[in-house]
């Protein structure tokens, strides 16, 4: 025999590596190599603590499931001898699954010995003793029994506490899933963790004033503040800006079942906080936007509501930052430019292409916004109308399909010999109804958010971010262009006037459409001035 000695261990808890049984594994290991003239691997840590091997989560993310694919991949010598505590300690999954595993190391040339009964099992060895083949596989059914049932017990228990958590006569621990990082356990319950819950409060505004993730990450890393340990990202950001545990919701799937126990952690934001926070998340194409260094994001463009008047083309914004330079630490407004898209086909697909400095067409929007006249103007239409059509619509799809799926499922029951077409029509309809649920819900969303808006203060707010605006801080243009998004439905530039040609050449016209349908043109000329009329929209 030549190769290598690995030990291998595994506990389902950590708090069992607390007694003697590595200690002793180890020395099992280091005499079974001295004794068989092997050299025994200090080098490989082979070790599992808190993974199932019920679950195989120490396969699929864990210490073993790296020793597999090395031995798969031919990494481990041929002759090797891989040690554990028991063949429990290897798997504890079907049985089918678990001796697949343990065929997979020895038909690799690998010897398995268990420290526990000083049991090896080889090529060589099982064939000549066919019985121990019978023998491994009656320990891994037991050791899969055993778990089976303590894995119905224990979802049995927590289903129990769920559902008795939801009626108001449970008010305990539920030990399932993860807990989030800006909580702590006490012996009473949970509290909050000062600094961490600072750190998702201001998560939470700057998101909603627009910032990026990219962003918001950074501005938390100068002020010190962190929801969590180690380092994050924007996709981790996002996702906790989404969790229910903000508002001290705990959400859980238990068999199948989905519970949401309200009042389990402390909130961190107020339930109006968290329903605008996941209204703004349901338009993340209108949040952020690249804001690198030097970078200076538009206002009206990049949220997907800005367009050509002539050829219908989305509208875009452009800095030429490498053909001039700064005026002082500002970019030069002659070099901010709005562009429309048709202008890149060679086609000509727009008929009167122009390319425009954006900075009178954003001084004109501050300045026209800053009116509280105008925005009462902006907002006398019913702004909600359009999301209660959206919802009628969508509420409707989803009776249709439940309809559908009362139908398919009526012959799959009543049919032996199920068409395939049928299954999968089944699927492709649960799959539209996860997507219509989804819309529905931030359909819903966006009216609580309508409904909590009033147009007074809000003309404090444009105005106040103007001067921002126009200094080209980053952090009011990104506010501003999230007050854009909430307020219009489409702005539509009309870069050489109503009549290209007959229109004075130094004017820009653009028709601003408010959520709710009420229409304002505006006429501007170079220096941001502008004209104000009400306009009757086509039919």
């Amino acid at each position: 025999m030549a190769g290598l000695v690995y030990s291998y261990l595994r506990f389902s808890d950590p708090r069992q590596a607390a007694g003697h049984s590595s200690e002793r594994q180890a020395a099992y290991a280091a005499r079974w190599a001295a004794e068989h003239g092997l050299q025994l691997d200090e080098s490989l840590t082979l070790r599992d603590e808190g993974l199932s091997a019920y679950h195989q989560r120490h396969v699929k993310s864990g210490a073993l499931g790296v020793f597999l694919a090395a031995v798969e991949g031919g990494q481990v010598p041929e002759g090797s001898v891989l040690v554990v505590e028991a063949l429990d300690r290897l798997s504890r999954a079907e049985p089918i699954q678990a001796q697949a595993q343990l065929a997979q190391i020895v038909n690799a040339g690998i010897t398995v010995v268990t420290a526990s009964d000083g049991k090896a099992y080889s090529r060589a060895q099982l064939k000549a003793n066919p019985m121990d083949l019978v023998y491994s596989l009656l320990v891994m059914i037991r050791a899969h029994e055993e778990s089976d049932t303590k894995s119905k017990r224990v979802t049995a228990a927590i289903l129990k506490q769920c559902r008795g958590w939801q009626a108001g006569t449970w008010r305990g621990k539920v030990r399932n899933g993860k807990d989030p990082q800006w909580v702590r356990e006490t012996a009473e319950g949970w509290e909050l963790v000062p600094e961490r819950a600072e750190a998702v409060r201001e998560m939470a505004r700057l998101y909603l004033a627009g910032q990026s993730g990219r962003r918001i990450l950074d501005k938390l890393a100068e002020a010190g503040l962190s929801p969590v340990d180690g380092p994050s990202s924007s996709t981790h950001l996002y996702k906790i800006l989404k969790s229910p545990a903000l508002i001290g919701t705990k959400r859980l799937t238990v068999a199948g079942e989905e519970f949401e126990l309200q009042g389990y952690y402390p909130a961190a934001l107020t339930p109006e906080q968290w329903s605008e926070l996941q209204a703004a998340g349901d338009q993340r194409v209108r949040r952020g936007g690249r804001t690198g260094a030097g970078d200076v994001p538009h206002v009206i463009t990049g949220i997907g509501i800005t367009y050509c008047g002539y050829c219908g083309c989305a509208m875009s914004g452009q800095n030429l930052f490498g053909k001039i330079k700064r005026q002082g630490d500002r970019l030069s407004p002659g070099y901010r430019r709005l562009l429309c898209a048709g202008q890149q086909y060679a086609s000509g697909r727009c008929k009167y292409p122009k390319s425009r400095s954006v900075a009178p067409v954003e001084a004109a929007l501050m300045n026209y916004c800053s009116d509280i006249m105008n925005l009462r103007a902006l907002y006398a239409g019913d702004r909600a109308q359009p999301l209660r059509s959206e919802l009628a619509k969508l509420r409707t799809r989803a009776a249709e399909i439940d309809a559908q799926l009362q139908r398919v499922s009526a012959a799959l029951l009543s049919s032996t010999d199920a068409p395939a077409t049928f299954v999968r029509l089944a699927r492709e309809l649960e799959e539209e109804k996860g997507k219509v649920e989804a819309a529905t819900a931030a359909a819903e969303r966006q009216l609580e958010s309508l409904a909590r808006g009033d147009v007074d203060g809000v003309d404090a707010k444009w105005r106040d971010l103007a001067a921002g605006v126009a200094a080209l801080d980053v952090d009011a243009r990104l506010q501003a262009r999230q007050l854009v998004a909430d307020t219009f439905d489409r702005i539509t530039v009309y870069a050489s006037g109503f009549r290209p040609g007959r229109d004075p050449a130094d004017i820009i016209d653009v028709l601003l459409l408010a959520k709710g349908g009420v229409a304002r043109a505006l006429r501007i000329d170079t220096q941001g001035g502008w004209i104000a009329g009400e306009v009757q929209l086509p039919g």
